[in-house]
Formats: C-alpha cells, sequence, structure tokens
C-alpha cells in the first residue's frame, strides 16, 4: 500500500499547511484522487486556494467575513427551528 499526501503551503503574512492523506489501493490513483479532491472540498481548501488568487483590499474582508458571519448564524436558525419544530 503506497501513501500519498498533499501539502499546501499558502504564505500571505502567515503559512497555512495542510496535511491531507490519500490511500492508494491496487494502482488505483483516479480513485485516490477522487477521495483527495472530496477532503480538499470538505477542508474548504478549494474556497482558500481560490480566495488567495489576487489581492483582497481590507474592505472587501471584511464585508465578506460579515457575509460569512451572517451565513453561519442564519444556517444555525434554520437548524434550530428545525430541531423545535417549527
Amino acid at each position: 500500500m503506497v501513501t500519498s499526501g498533499a501539502i499546501i503551503t499558502v504564505p500571505q503574512g502567515r503559512i497555512a499547511r495542510y496535511h491531507l492523506y490519500v490511500s492508494v489501493r491496487d494502482n488505483n490513483v483516479e480513485q485516490a484522487l477522487k477521495a483527495l479532491k472530496k477532503k480538499m472540498q470538505r477542508e474548504g481548501l478549494w474556497r482558500e486556494m481560490k480566495r488567495r488568487r489576487s489581492y483582497e483590499k481590507p474592505s472587501e474582508q471584511r464585508a465578506r467575513k460579515k457575509a460569512e458571519a451572517v451565513s453561519r448564524a442564519r444556517k444555525l436558525e434554520r437548524k434550530r427551528l428545525q430541531v423545535d419544530g417549527f
């Protein structure tokens, strides 16, 4: 069994390293690649890489973070209402 890992370093003021490991079984690289992409999606790496492709102004960054917080709050509220039965 061969183990493959993806380490993505994102230097922009700070370094973020993600260690994602996927097992390659029976030389089935395509299946391992599919699993790696799924893990990256779950960890939010695709979004992070897309966001870091170009410079983001501080005002845009604040607006994005505020919008993300609002979205999280709405999602939590929806889940709470669903659990309460409303």
